[in-house]
């Protein structure tokens, strides 16, 4: 079977969850299902909740993770729905990783690349909301917002001005198009192009990436599940801070404000501790054999 997609950090999450010997383990992000299969071969007694809001991805990972079929149960969903479609969960282990499949990114027809003949960027290809709705249809002023906020393009205004003249002389209906208008140089000695992150910022608007991420996070801390390890991997600078703060706030024992002369709270609010100080990163071996890993962070934490 050829696998369409390199997961990263595998070594790295294999040590992490290493010693699951019993209950539930949730994979909030499947893809194709490289975390999940090798953690079903090192953890004979885990049962695997497999979900995922992409159906390609989804059938591939069903059909390579057979051998496993009596201790998975493969749920299509967003990852930030995912609580609410059980009522009860022995969980020992939670891992997302906030990322586009190479697969996704590799392929023609899902819009994603900068040379592709689509303009789609639907990680769920049942949404009705595109790219092409984005770029179509979006003000000049809300272009210029998610440039600025998602692609942290200090030329956002620019980009979006470009956009909105092309598309009053005919439809932008490919992601090929698009690249030619806003153009694909290197900004201000950045490694990575404008055109390259604008993408990036549309992509994350078209799946609502932040909000659903914030909103998982928060399903998890009402939940609150018990002995159990939650590793995130991200790829984006904003996606990474959200998490980290999560993470930061979960670890606090004191919720007093700051200016308070002293602790009324109890001083023992933490639910749990960190487990990475700092992310944890690709090794250069890894990075060397998959380019694409070098942006990946994960942060892991263990709730009491």
């Amino acid at each position: 079977m050829e696998i369409p997609h390199i997961c990263v950090l595998l070594d790295e999450v294999i040590s992490i969850f290493k010693n699951l010997d019993s209950g539930d383990f949730l994979d909030c992000t499947l893809g194709f299902g490289g975390h999940s299969e090798a953690l079903l071969k090192i953890n004979s007694k885990i049962n695997l909740i497999a979900c995922d809001k992409d159906i390609d991805a989804l059938n591939f990972s069903k059909n390579r993770l057979k051998e496993f079929e009596s201790r998975t149960t493969f749920i299509k969903s967003d990852f930030d729905e995912i609580f609410n479609r059980f009522s009860t969960l022995n969980l020992r282990g939670i891992l997302a990783d906030i990322g586009v499949s190479s697969f996704q990114l590799d392929s023609n027809e899902r819009g994603f690349g900068l040379n592709s003949d689509f303009l789609d960027m639907r990680m769920d290809k049942a949404s009705e909301f595109t790219a092409f709705d984005v770029v179509n249809y979006y003000s000049l002023e809300e272009l210029t917002l998610i440039f600025k906020k998602y692609g942290e393009l200090n030329n956002g205004h620019l980009m979006a001005k470009k956009i909105c003249d092309a598309r009053n002389k005919k439809q932008i209906k490919s992601s090929k198009e698009l690249c030619e208008i806003i153009g694909n140089k290197r900004q201000n000695n950045r490694k990575i192009s404008q055109a390259t992150l604008a993408f990036q910022a549309i992509r994350i608007e078209v799946n609502k990436e932040l909000e659903r991420l914030e909103n998982f996070l928060k399903q998890v801390e009402k939940f609150k599940p018990k002995n159990c390890i939650i590793a995130i991997i991200c790829f984006h600078s904003l996606e990474d801070r959200i998490v980290k703060n999560f993470f930061k706030k979960w670890s606090k024992n004191c919720l007093c404000p700051n200016n308070n002369f002293k602790c009324v709270c109890g001083n023992n609010n933490s639910l749990g501790e960190l487990l990475s100080k700092k992310p944890i990163v690709p090794s250069e071996d890894e990075i060397a054999r998959n380019s694409r890993s070098k942006c990946a962070k994960m942060r892991v934490f263990r709730f009491n």
